[in-house]
């Protein structure tokens, strides 16, 4: 998936908001006011160079999915407890990032 693929998933939500709140290269999404998802318009790239995004997941989920999919790590700059950093790089299929 890329930017516009999840930026068209999240935002038709109900309840989703979406903003900048910490730069102009931070795209959040928000429900109720909390954070559940971060991705970068330019990419964010990892270190790999593919496009990555974080997810907010809950603890036992979160070590569940770095144990199945490598290009799933835990969340850089979050709490990593409740955070994954997803790596778009083609190796997770869609259907999983959206459940995710």
């Amino acid at each position: 998936m890329n930017f516009e693929e999840i930026r068209g998933y999240c935002i038709v939500k109900k309840g989703v908001t979406e903003g900048f709140p910490f730069d102009s290269d931070t795209l959040v999404f928000n429900v109720m006011g909390k954070m559940f998802a971060l991705i970068s318009p330019s990419g964010g790239k990892s270190p790999n160079k593919s496009p990555q995004m974080n997810l907010k997941c809950e603890p036992l989920q979160a070590q569940e999915l770095r144990d199945i999919f490598e290009a799933v790590i835990p969340g850089y700059h979050m709490n990593k407890k409740h955070w994954n950093t997803v790596i778009l790089d083609g190796s997770i299929p869609k259907s999983e990032i959206e459940r995710m």
